[in-house]
């Protein structure tokens, strides 16, 4: 058997990992002489990409910017395959107060981790609604997603960066009070969430990278289609979240895992105008070559 370790994307599994604990449960993995260590990163060690580097992870799932930033920078890191093929980020306000679409940010106060390229998104998406993003007032809530509560509370006026399929479905405030705008439809340019990706380790042994996506891409589409047995998977693996809040979570990720039917495919469409966008904005250098970053055989 290979031991291979697969660092997920955030600090805490959620569903957007199911397809990964699916393949694992089903012995799938273990089918094709793979032994799946699933673990998270280390965030004073650094990101999945930066564990990656170092060889303490063989297989993991970043975001796309990230690697082409990394890329770009001459790292040996590539993506193998696409996790999501929408973009999962939020605002997100409250009725009353005054936001009512993004223009009204201006002179507003927004949570958000302050990246180049989140602050470029905030940015972006105001002045595409026709406001003026110098007048957007930043509050750096660091790694921390503020949500509609924290807004209702009168500590911020809006919030970038939940998303609309997990840290959006924890809060509070009913329903009908919130407005939660995804970035994908407001004026983003279309870009996979998610890549999975290997390091140096893996990158002269193909069998073993094939192996572990036939068997991945099997418990995406199990996971996909039989939404109970996966539930049932995830309340042992991520048993400390409320069961209606994973189920949710499941039916609003699971769409976004494939195109065409077809899991795992790194689409040009959603990577080059991503990569223009990135460029523009001075987070890649100008004409970022992103398919460099890209096995060949994933688009």
């Amino acid at each position: 058997m290979t031991h291979l370790r697969l660092m997920l994307e955030y600090f805490h599994p959620w569903p957007n990992a199911a397809g990964f604990h699916v393949a694992s449960h089903e012995g799938w993995y273990r089918d094709a002489g793979l032994d799946v260590e699933i673990t998270v990163f280390d965030p004073l060690r650094g990101d999945t990409l930066e564990h990656l580097l170092r060889g303490d992870a063989d297989f993991g799932v970043f975001p796309t910017n990230r690697l082409l930033v990394r890329r770009a920078a001459g790292q040996p890191l590539s993506a193998v395959a696409s996790i999501n093929h929408r973009g999962m980020e939020t605002i997100q306000a409250v009725r009353g107060n005054g936001v009512d679409r993004p223009r009204d940010l201006a002179g507003r106060r927004i949570a958000l981790n302050p990246t180049p390229r989140g602050v470029a998104m905030v940015r972006h998406l105001v002045a595409a609604d026709g406001g003026d993003p110098d007048a957007v007032v930043l509050v750096d809530s660091g790694h921390r997603e503020l949500s509609v509560d924290d807004i209702a509370a009168g500590d911020v006026d809006a919030t970038f960066g939940g998303y609309w399929a997990w840290d959006a479905l924890f809060a509070r405030l009913p329903v009908e009070e919130r407005i939660m705008w995804p970035v994908d439809e407001i004026g983003a340019p279309p870009y996979h969430s998610y890549l999975l990706g290997i390091g140096p380790a893996l990158r002269d042994r193909p069998e073993v990278v094939s192996a572990f996506l036939a068997a991945t891409a099997r418990g995406y589409q199990a996971a996909r289609t039989r939404p109970e047995d996966t539930l049932a998977v995830l309340n042992r693996v991520i048993p400390y979240f409320p069961a209606p809040v994973l189920a949710r979570s499941l039916e609003l990720i699971a769409p976004t895992w494939v195109h065409d039917g077809r899991w795992g495919e790194i689409r040009e469409e959603l990577m080059q105008p991503y990569a223009e966008w990135l460029s523009r904005y001075g987070i890649l250098p100008e004409g970022g070559p992103w398919r460099d970053a890209v096995e060949k055989s994933a688009w």
